[in-house]
């Protein structure tokens, strides 16, 4: 699988981004309108005019067949997910070299695979749509929604770690002006969680699990039946 060098140095601050080589935006949307319900997740362009949203949703109820006042409640959801990414841009994020666990937990149609691995938050070139593509292949998982299922959840867990880090560096720079300037430990589970792992692997690593660490980082997929009463459903597509 593909590798990717931590040796070379990045800067310890920039502009606030998804750390990924695509900046997109992952939306959830979750919306039950005249006793119908719909869910769900895929990514948006954050540079995309609101024309597309109104656009995207209309054609999603069309469709479907989901009712007219089903169009401004999901474009209200996404213009709202949107702006709140909007509101971190512009500011900085502290970007280090370390590696964060990743977990996925999720059911999509009848396929159900979890899994963790180690993803190196530093690396601005990484690709979550390619990694999930690759999941699938070695997994041979071939439902074709289970792949941007994976994405998503990826690039929610990064946008957690992106946006913390942005609360990182507002308290750096709060204590900086304070009389005093106490060291600032991050409450975030997620932050917290990262490792430093050139002390296991060197100066090289690699943005997903070794095979020879399967072991520690073991993918699990199972194929359930239909089930007509407490389905749990995931229904994920990539825009």
């Amino acid at each position: 699988m593909k590798t990717v060098s931590l040796g070379a140095s990045r800067p310890s601050a920039v502009n606030f981004r998804m750390p990924t080589r695509d900046n997109l935006v992952p939306i959830r949307v979750d919306l039950e309108v005249d006793g119908q319900r719909y869910r769900d997740a895929f990514t948006w362009n954050p540079r995309d005019p609101d024309s597309e949203i109104i656009s995207f949703a209309k054609r999603t109820a069309k469709d479907l067949k989901l009712p007219a006042n089903f169009v401004p409640q999901m474009l209200q959801s996404i213009q709202g997910q949107l702006a709140e990414f909007r509101s971190y841009e512009g500011q900085e994020m502290q970007i280090k070299e370390k590696i964060v666990p990743l977990k996925i937990d999720l059911r999509v149609n009848n396929t159900v695979i979890r899994d963790q691995f180690l993803w190196d938050i530093g690396n601005l070139d990484s690709d979550p749509e390619e990694f999930a593509r690759t999941l699938c292949d070695d997994l041979n998982i071939t439902d074709p929604e289970v792949g941007p299922a994976i994405a998503v959840s990826i690039r929610e867990q990064l946008y957690e770690i992106a946006s913390q880090s942005v609360s990182v560096m507002r308290e750096k720079q709060l204590s900086k002006k304070g009389r005093r300037a106490p060291e600032f430990s991050s409450n975030s589970k997620a932050v917290n969680n990262a490792v430093d792992l050139f002390k296991y692997f060197g100066s090289k690593g690699s943005v997903i699990r070794k095979r020879k660490e399967w072991y520690l980082y073991e993918p699990v997929v199972d194929v359930v039946a239909n089930e007509e009463d407490g389905k749990e459903e995931a229904n994920n597509s990539s825009r």
